[in-house]
């Protein structure tokens, strides 16, 4: 059972880095390209809902499992370590819950773009 240990450490990793991350977009020390990646992995990583539906066989949990941690990893380059370092300290410490209404909008839009086409495709389809 020592990969159900690592595994767990590496979820409580992450949902703290994700947390610094959401602290590092608004912080004025933080690089502004370091600001857009973080903020971005942070919106769509607190979002209520995912890109990906978790029901859908495999690629549900595509976001979570790879997606999520590679933009983690690239937003921590960006991050000057003494900084990253402060804010996963403050996530630690940190008791309330983040929820992130931007990336509920984001996630939303971009299902409502791929609706509209999707209709468009077949509503042209069905004419033909």
């Amino acid at each position: 059972m020592k990969w159900l240990e690592v595994a767990k450490r590496w979820a409580k990793a992450i949902k703290r880095d994700v947390i610094a991350l959401w602290i590092a977009a608004r912080d004025p020390r933080t690089p502004i390209s370091a600001k857009l990646v973080a903020g971005a992995v942070a919106a769509y990583a607190l979002s209520p809902i995912d890109l990906i539906p978790d029901f859908i066989p495999v690629l549900g949990y595509f976001d979570d499992l790879l997606i999520v941690p590679i933009g983690i990893l690239w937003a921590v380059r960006l991050i000057p370590a003494t900084l990253m370092s402060e804010f996963r300290t403050t996530a630690s410490n940190r008791t309330t819950r983040i929820v992130s209404r931007s990336g509920l909008v984001a996630v939303v839009l971009i299902w409502l773009t791929f609706g509209a086409f999707l209709t468009f495709w077949i509503w042209h389809k069905a004419a033909d």
